[in-house]
């Protein structure tokens, strides 16, 4: 049965959708979803695991005006596009908490396809704000983007400023306007990523009372401040500070940088990974997906796949694509080519098979019959192979460099949690002919993937990290004091 989606009301809401069908992709966000009286129950929701994110959008151009009075107006603009949203997003996660029914339409259709495990989930709130860009510009020069101002503390009406919104630090919600929506789910562009942010985010506003000058120059300050000791990158410090203030200009001077342009320019082949999700998310939503995997209830291939971060798609997609290209050629009836590659979750692998049939054998009734089989016998191997795995990841496909305009593909979930003697005895058995991980023209690879790869240049060249020139002679001294010295 195809499940049919709300596209956002407003140009904003639609924005909205559009961005977030791309950073969650379209299996898991939901425009416009209704409760069970049929009214709105926010703007967009996004399930996925244990994460709930709930959305408001919400625009008030009161300040096109250019109104005399700015104090007045902001007070009424924010009780408007703030105050009152930020109420309706805490009574949307008490309703969700409730455990009552979620819709896809006001008429009660469609029930909402995700289930939601209440004594495990993780709500985050976020409110879009748009309408008031231009009026931040012009109230300080210093305001870069024209970006809100936020504080998590007690509320003190001595700071009580237009433009500067003050957010209850015991009931966080987070928010988002007109210029930072899209960096945020640009920069952040995966459940991993966008969530792992607000974990931090919400990790400092415990610790400290948290300001800032815009969304954008937070998610600059989160890239750059990386804690060794937990392997993840953190917001704030580690030491006991009342407040932490993150100031102006993070955001513009962290995307003029090296590094962020050799991140950026490293990622576009990771969109591989995601075109190749989307295709199935599509064909779930289409009701056309085949098989018996179940991608709205977590146990499917599809899944396991949306959960990794960006620069590890990025390490599998590089490696994907250098597989395709390298294709061997041969005119036998059916050649195919495997590879065996790592996820970024521990115990977790991928089997990437690629199969290049004769024309006969592809336009047979067995033919998907046939690579699915293989599939599976190649993901047994897996197993054998590397006996402590846990999970294996199959795709399959018409080799790409062969198939022209039109291909299709497998995908497979294989699990070990029951793997016995029998079962190892049957991949062993099975395996026999085809020698999958067996063959002496196997080619073992190892590969280090950073999330800002290193600038390959010569000593004595300076990079610039924000504000900051290091050499990368390897000293780790001020360019300055070393080789320019």
């Amino acid at each position: 049965m195809a499940i049919l989606k709300s596209q956002g009301v407003s140009p904003t809401e639609r924005l909205l959708a559009e961005l977030c069908d791309r950073t969650f992709l379209r299996l898991w966000s939901y425009p416009n979803p209704c409760r069970e009286d049929g009214k709105e129950l926010c703007d967009l929701l996004v399930v996925f695991q244990n994460d709930v994110l709930i959305f408001f959008d919400r625009e008030n151009r009161r300040f096109d005006q250019n109104p005399e009075d700015v104090d007045l107006a902001w007070k009424r603009w924010r009780k408007e596009v703030i105050e009152k949203q930020v109420a309706t997003a805490h009574g949307a996660e008490r309703y969700i908490r409730s455990g009552r029914s979620i819709y896809l339409d006001p008429q009660k259709n469609q029930r909402f396809p995700i289930p939601i495990d209440l004594s495990q989930m993780r709500c985050h709130k976020i409110v879009v704000a748009h309408g008031v860009k231009e009026a931040c510009k012009r109230a300080s020069p210093a305001n870069v983007l024209g970006s809100l101002a936020i504080s998590y503390d007690k509320k003190d009406e001595r700071f009580d400023h237009p433009f500067f919104v003050q957010i209850d630090r015991e009931h966080p919600v987070h928010i988002l306007d007109t210029e930072n929506l899209e960096i945020a789910l640009n920069e952040l562009d995966t459940i991993f990523d966008f969530t792992a942010y607000l974990d931090a985010k919400l990790d400092a506003i415990r610790r400290h009372a948290l300001s800032y000058c815009g969304e954008e120059d937070v998610i600059a300050h989160y890239f750059l401040n990386f804690d060794e000791t937990k392997n993840r990158h953190m917001i704030g410090t580690h030491d006991a500070f009342d407040t932490v203030h993150i100031g102006e200009g993070e955001w513009f001077n962290f995307e003029r940088s090296e590094p962020y342009a050799r991140r950026r320019a490293a990622n576009q082949t990771s969109y591989f990974w995601d075109r190749l999700l989307q295709i199935t998310s599509n064909n779930a939503l289409n009701g056309v997906l085949g098989g018996n995997s179940q991608p709205f209830h977590g146990k499917s291939a599809l899944h396991f796949m949306a959960m990794e971060p960006r620069f590890s798609r990025r390490g599998l997609s590089d490696f994907m694509l250098k597989s395709i290209r390298n294709f061997p050629e041969s005119d036998e009836p059916l050649v195919r080519n495997v590879s065996l590659m790592p996820s970024f979750y521990e115990g977790t692998v991928y089997v990437f098979l690629q199969l290049k049939a004769s024309d006969d054998l592809r336009n047979s009734e067995a033919y998907r019959e046939v690579r699915s089989g293989m599939l599976e016998i190649a993901c047994g191997a897996a197993k054998l192979r590397m006996p402590a795995i846990k999970r294996v990841i199959g795709i399959a496909t018409d080799a790409p460099k062969f198939a022209g305009k039109t291909n299709s593909e497998d995908l497979l979930l294989m699990e070990f949690d029951d793997w016995n003697a029998e079962r190892r005895a049957y991949y062993e058995a099975a395996n026999e002919e085809l020698r999958f991980f067996r063959t002496p023209q196997m080619q073992a690879t190892k590969r280090t993937i950073s999330e800002f790869p290193r600038a390959t240049v010569k000593p004595g060249v300076r990079a610039k990290v924000g504000r900051n020139e290091l050499c990368v002679c390897g000293s780790g001294l001020k360019y300055k004091k070393c080789c320019g010295r």
